[in-house]
């Protein structure tokens, strides 16, 4: 059953919408209120605190920590110096991924490594031969990333110079309202943020003095959070892609060239990775498929509405159900998910497409007075949005 997070004792009284899902054992807040674009606008206008913490959370450390790390992750994990954090996918024996999350390193033989589902066994298993040991600090860590763009403003009034300094996917050991904290420059908003990732003991007194804070901030739930991280390209497990551990038949399984991670599979990684001969094969035979960008205009939709007399209504929540595409009556692929961009002023989805093709004519597949309609569509490269604030 599921339980609340370290920071539910705060969270639970402000989601007057009383709106939860469960992720990995615990109750998270999809949103606080009844319009979930209060929350939006904090991310992008102002400070959000979202609650991350059931992120699944593991310490390695020892001789092979290191060792462990680069035979899991695709991207080269000598590169990554104490202090820094980093993207990346990890994947099967046959190159299909399996998640993709941060690393942080702490130490030259200690990480810190961050999923969004469980990967204990997993990791156990890919450690054998190995002097490393693996603790699952998940229940152990509460996290509160603190996005948008003044959220510098309000962590440097908590911890001071450490995190105004702090440069992106940086790490500092700091501290609030007296608490030890690790504050990450990292975030899932595509804009200027960061994560707090303080002890469970310390967790409520870190939210009271970072809610307390002069530059204020809004309580935002994932919802909100999913407008933002589509804005900005980022895919999520379990709708974008599915897992290959998950996967009923092979062709729900994707590499990275397949989700936009293609970048984080270097050439030049020295030495032997899990599923690197596989991803090396792909590199130059090519991929099946490719993440992409799609925007719909609003006439045309408006127009199919229209022909069933009704007034269209613009999607208040993001979407995540699978929805076909079209090019000249061939499906050619699927848009994940989507929303209503509030920033941008347009409907927006991410679509796995055939790879390799230059469609035109796209239409995606909508509901219409419960009958299935093709909107025009088309496809452009991703972010949708990514402002200078997010690096600088």
């Amino acid at each position: 059953m599921a339980t609340g997070t370290p920071f539910h004792e705060r969270t639970a009284p402000l989601n007057l919408a009383l709106a939860w899902k469960p992720w990995s054992g615990y109750f998270a807040a999809t949103h606080y209120q009844e319009l979930n674009q209060v929350e939006y606008a904090a991310i992008r206008n102002g400070v959000a605190l979202i609650d991350v913490s059931p992120l699944a959370k593991y310490r390695l450390a020892g001789r092979d920590a290191l060792a462990l790390v680069d035979r899991v992750i695709t991207r080269d994990a000598h590169r990554c110096q104490v202090g820094q954090a980093i993207y990346t996918p990890w994947c099967d024996e046959e190159g299909k991924v399996l998640q993709e999350g941060t690393l942080f390193r702490l130490q030259e033989d200690v990480f810190q490594w961050n999923a969004t589902e469980p990967m204990l066994l997993w990791l156990e298993r890919a450690a054998s031969g190995l002097e490393v040991a693996i603790d699952d600090t998940s229940r152990d860590t509460a996290v509160l990333a603190v996005q948008g763009p003044r959220s510098r403003d309000l962590l440097a009034e908590m911890a001071g110079g450490a995190v105004r300094k702090l440069g992106f996917f940086r790490l500092a050991e700091t501290r609030i309202a007296g608490v030890p904290v690790l504050v990450s420059r990292t975030g899932y908003t595509g804009d200027l943020g960061y994560e707090v990732w303080v002890s469970t003991e310390g967790a409520l007194r870190v939210w009271d003095a970072i809610a307390k804070a002069g530059v204020g901030a809004t309580p935002c739930g994932l919802l909100a959070m999913d407008i933002a991280r589509i804005e900005a390209g980022f895919v999520l497990l379990g709708v974008d892609y599915t897992s290959a551990e998950r996967a009923l038949i092979p062709a729900h399984r994707s590499s990275p060239f397949e989700i936009g991670l293609g970048w984080a599979v270097p050439r030049n990684k020295p030495g032997w990775y899990i599923g690197r001969d596989a991803l090396e094969r792909e590199r130059y035979a090519g991929s099946g498929w490719s993440l992409t960008g799609l925007e719909l205009d609003w006439e045309p939709l408006e127009q199919l509405f229209a022909n069933a007399g009704l007034m269209p209504e613009l999607p208040q929540i993001p979407w995540r159900d699978p929805r076909p595409v079209y090019c000249r009556g061939r499906q050619v692929g699927r848009a994940t998910s989507g929303c209503w961009s509030t920033r941008l002023k347009k409907l927006i989805a991410l679509a796995t497409l055939e790879a390799g093709e230059t469609f035109g004519g796209l239409e995606m597949e909508v509901t219409v007075d419960y009958a299935r309609e093709r909107a025009p569509a088309r496809a452009v490269a991703l972010p949708f949005f990514r402002p200078e604030r997010m690096r600088a």
